[in-house]
């Protein structure tokens, strides 16, 4: 694969996912049992972050130039299938929606372009002033952009994982 972990592709003029990078499953990631290790699939979407963050104008040169970024504050990390050594990992984001101080990103890992869904995770990231850690609004202009994202995404269809809490019903004793 050409492109570099977590770099942005452009799609097709269409409404869809933002294509949010990839790469392929290094010896590293892999665990005891030959499948990619959980605290990789966070690493492979952090990879998807990065991207989706410089597609918005909110990334590392953001960072450099404002004194502000996104911190993560909850995510949810959903596990769909395996992956082993030399899977080919995509990754696409979809804005659900973002206010002046927040974004709430839906990241989908796949095997291969319209391969298998591997993992989803849901984030909400603050914006925060660094050297203060304060929550602060974002400038106008980014917000500009990512409340046009918003909008575009949302004629798409809400992602199946949305939303997901992790629970145990109470047992029915027969």
């Amino acid at each position: 694969m050409s492109e570099s972990p977590g770099q942005l592709t452009s799609g097709s003029p269409a409404v869809g996912p933002l294509a949010t990078g990839g790469r392929v499953v290094p010896a590293e990631w892999i665990d005891y049992i030959g499948h990619m290790n959980d605290a990789y699939y966070f690493m492979a979407f952090t990879e998807a972050t990065e991207a989706f963050l410089d597609h918005v104008g909110l990334g590392s040169a953001y960072r450099e130039s404002a004194g502000c970024g996104m911190y993560t504050v909850e995510s949810h990390l959903c596990f769909s299938a395996s992956a082993t050594l030399g899977d080919e990992l995509r990754y696409s984001t979809q804005l659900l929606g973002a206010d002046a101080k927040r974004l709430r990103a839906f990241h989908v890992m796949t095997l291969g372009v319209g391969g298998a869904e591997v993992a989803t995770c849901e984030l909400m990231f603050l914006h925060v002033d660094i050297a203060s850690s304060r929550v602060v609004p974002m400038p106008a202009e980014r917000l500009a952009v990512v409340s046009a994202l918003v909008s575009e995404h949302a004629a798409l269809p809400a992602p199946a994982n949305r939303g997901r809490r992790i629970e145990m019903p109470a047992r029915r004793e027969p």
